[in-house]
């Protein structure tokens, strides 16, 4: 049996998004600015009152559009929260990176989540509102994908496409925007080509993971490496 010693990666990020370099900027000034009181799980744990939040909004939206301004806030403290609590615990040396990747990124799934539940509140009903189960569908398998893509290569990637969870973030906060001046039908007859963009998307990225994966088995088979401790 042959067993590789490999340091855990889940708090570097490979790839890179349209904004992850005014992104990285932003984190960086920032960090060493949050209050000494304020922890990294603190952090962590704010998307679960955020997500709360989200799902209350949109509940409230069905009778005033305008609470969406309330959702595209906490979308954007959500980025906030979320961009800092692994740049405060690297600077502070807090030593939770195993359990940050983990909590963070399962929170995450929570959080996009409220986003749809939040929508469900006031799409009409009909078809429009089923599809917002495959929009979740599609996007949690974006996550999956770069969950599996971890544990298959030790890089953690989550920006596809020129596409991170910072854009995504603005996207949900531009649908909101177009929501609230548009009325509520827009974001219902805009869901067929969310989805269908999405799922090409998916596909595409599916794609070139699997065929990156399988190059590196070719690659330590070549090198000898073929015979781990799964096939024991």
């Amino acid at each position: 049996m042959l067993y590789h010693e490999t340091p855990f990666a889940g708090d570097k990020k490979v790839g890179t998004s349209i904004l992850g370099s005014l992104e990285k900027k932003c984190i960086v000034a920032f960090a060493p600015k949050v209050p000494h009181w304020i922890e990294t799980y603190h952090l962590t744990y704010l998307t679960i009152p955020i997500s709360l939040c989200l799902v209350l909004f949109g509940f409230f939206a069905q009778w005033n559009i305008s609470w969406l301004w309330g959702s595209s806030i906490m979308i954007a403290l959500q980025w906030v929260t979320d961009s800092l609590d692994g740049a405060v615990g690297r600077l502070r040396n807090t030593g939770l990176i195993r359990w940050g990747y983990y909590m963070d990124h399962f929170l995450d799934y929570i959080f996009l989540c409220s986003i749809l539940i939040g929508y469900s509140f006031i799409i009409p009903n009909g078809h429009f509102l089923y599809l917002l189960f495959f929009v979740l569908a599609v996007f949690g398998a974006f996550m999956v994908n770069s969950y599996l893509q971890f544990a298959a290569t030790n890089e953690f990637k989550i920006s596809y496409l020129g596409i991170g969870p910072t854009e995504v973030r603005l996207i949900f906060i531009l649908i909101n925007t177009l929501f609230i001046f548009f009325g509520k039908t827009y974001l219902a007859f805009s869901l067929p080509y969310i989805l269908l963009f999405s799922l090409l998307g998916l596909i595409l990225v599916v794609g070139k993971t699997g065929k990156y994966i399988w190059n590196m088995d070719m690659e330590h088979k070549k090198n000898g490496y073929g015979r781990t401790a799964h096939d024991e």
